[in-house]
């Protein structure tokens, strides 16, 4: 058997994954991404730097918690970036990588599309429902 440098084991590996197995690594990755959280805080810093605070009011909802682990999860993830400017308070910035913002156009893509087609999502429900009022309408 030849032996195999770093980077023809990783392509071997790339060409392997297959996120329909739970137990593949970008199967995991898919759900991690899929995260509401992950997706607006991402599309929010897609048009720029910001203040952890900024990001909070921009982002609707999320507690000061999940914005923190959401953040954290990011930036191992290397698709958003941490910058602390020593000053009095401390100044810290988050803004996409290079990653991310390859991922950002990805996900403001979806949440546009979310913005413009949900008229048709909710009719499209409210049909579901009328026809089939047995059913359980959670996830709503």
């Amino acid at each position: 058997m030849a032996t195999m440098t770093a980077a023809q084991r990783r392509e071997q590996a790339r060409i392997e994954y297959d996120a329909f197995l739970r137990e593949c690594p970008t199967n995991q990755l898919l759900g991690r991404l899929s995260d509401k959280w992950v997706s607006l805080v991402v599309a929010a810093l897609a048009s720029g730097p910001m203040r952890y605070s900024d990001i909070g009011r921009k982002v609707a909802g999320v507690s000061p918690k999940m914005l923190t682990q959401t953040l954290r999860s990011v930036e191992r993830d290397g698709i958003v970036s941490r910058t602390v400017t020593p000053s009095v308070p401390v100044r810290v910035d988050y803004e996409l990588t290079p990653l991310g913002h390859s991922l950002a156009a990805l996900l403001t893509a979806v949440k546009t599309w979310a913005e413009t087609h949900f008229e048709e999502v909710r009719d499209a429900r409210e049909r579901y429902d009328a026809e089939n009022p047995e059913q359980n309408r959670s996830g709503d």
